[in-house]
Order: structure tokens, then sequence, then C-alpha cells
């Protein structure tokens, strides 16, 4: 059984509504899903972790939550993942959602391995919310 470890800051909720799809999709699919808020992670939940989604709205100048989100995926610049298994999560109102590219590529340069990425205009649509739950089967096979 994999371990998945989620890990989310959400603001309006629509990026909790995400966080909450996926993880149903991978308990479906026989994993066992640790889901935590940025503010009460730690490092060792997403090292502990067999596969680990990380998930923020777009905030200033489109970059993932700048208070909480970057300073806690900042850690894993010393901290070796082994290209973990990633996958990334997100909301925008304004910005087409350019912050997700910028987030990708942090992320692979901190040697994490996204595999899969979900961003949503505001609330998610029904569709989107089928996609998150696929990401969570897909996240763990």
């Amino acid at each position: 059984m994999k371990k998945l470890t989620i890990i989310y800051l959400s603001n309006g909720g629509n990026v909790e509504v995400l966080a909450n799809h996926i993880a149903k999709g991978a308990k479906d699919a026989g994993a066992q899903v640790l889901l935590k808020l940025v503010s009460e992670a730690s490092v060792e939940d997403v090292t502990n972790a067999d596969v680990v989604a990380f998930g923020s709205p777009s905030m200033d100048n489109n970059n993932i939550d700048q208070k909480e989100m970057q300073p806690f995926i900042d850690k894993f610049k010393l901290i070796p993942v082994n290209n973990k298994i990633t996958g990334l999560f997100g909301s925008y109102g304004w910005d087409n959602g350019e912050f997700m590219n910028k987030w990708v590529s942090l992320m692979k340069e901190y040697e994490f391995n996204v595999v899969q990425n979900i961003t949503v205009n505001e609330a998610p649509t029904n569709e989107q919310l089928v996609k998150a739950e696929e990401m969570g089967k897909s996240l763990v096979k």
C-alpha cells in the first residue's frame, strides 16, 4: 500500500476541495493518505511518504503562497527527496495559472519528480473534480 501525503494551503476553499478529491481518488485506489494544511505539516510528512502532492492558490505576482507554502517548499532545497513522485495543484483568479509553470520548475530544481498538475480558475468544475480524483489514483499506482 502506497503512502500519499497531501499538503496544501487554501484561502477561499478551492484548493481544499481539490485536496479532498485527490485524497478520495488515492484512498479509492487503496493508498494510505495523510492530508495536512501546510501550517501543520513537517518535513517528515514528505520524506516518509512514497508520493506527495502540494496545493496552493496563486498569490502575488503569479507565485504560490509566499508566507507559508514557499518557506515550507524551500526546506527541501537542502533535504534530498530522491526524485519523489509529486503532484501539484492550485487555483487562480486573474493570472491564467502561470504560477503553476514556475512552481513545477522550482520543484524539479529541488529534485521532486513532478508527474502531474492541476490548475483551476476560481472554483473547480465537476469535470475538474473528477480529474483531481483521477490524479489521486494515478499518483499511487
